[in-house]
């Protein structure tokens, strides 16, 4: 994991043919623009569908999630596969602006990387 920005930390890796972004910290309007230049540059280099695990995020606001959608429009534009993991919170907050769908939210990482291996 490296140090995106002082509330938030993000790494990646490769796992069953799929890329996993793991975050922990703050999603929010001050670290959003490092959280989408960081995951884009990774996309640009690999050409594997994408899971980002928000398990451990504490706090995401209205600009995370807007970070998210525009994470998954990248995806869709290049036809490359997405799924979203996240705590309660994140869930919730996920589920109270009608994004699980668009956002393709799976329950937990097992199953997010089962259905992208499907």
């Amino acid at each position: 994991m490296q140090r995106l920005t002082v509330s938030l930390r993000g790494g990646f890796e490769r796992r069953e043919g799929s890329l996993v972004f793991s975050f922990t910290g703050q999603l929010d309007a001050y670290s959003e623009k490092h959280f989408t230049t960081y995951v884009n540059d990774v996309l640009e280099a690999n050409p594997f569908p994408v899971i980002i695990d928000l398990t451990n995020i504490d706090f995401i606001d209205s600009s995370g999630l807007g970070a998210l959608v525009q994470v998954a429009k990248h995806c869709k534009g290049t036809k490359r596969s997405f799924r979203l993991v996240g705590n309660a919170r994140v869930v919730q907050t996920i589920k109270l602006v009608r994004l699980e769908e668009f956002l393709h939210l799976a329950s937990d990482l097992k199953t997010a990387l089962r259905q992208l291996s499907a």
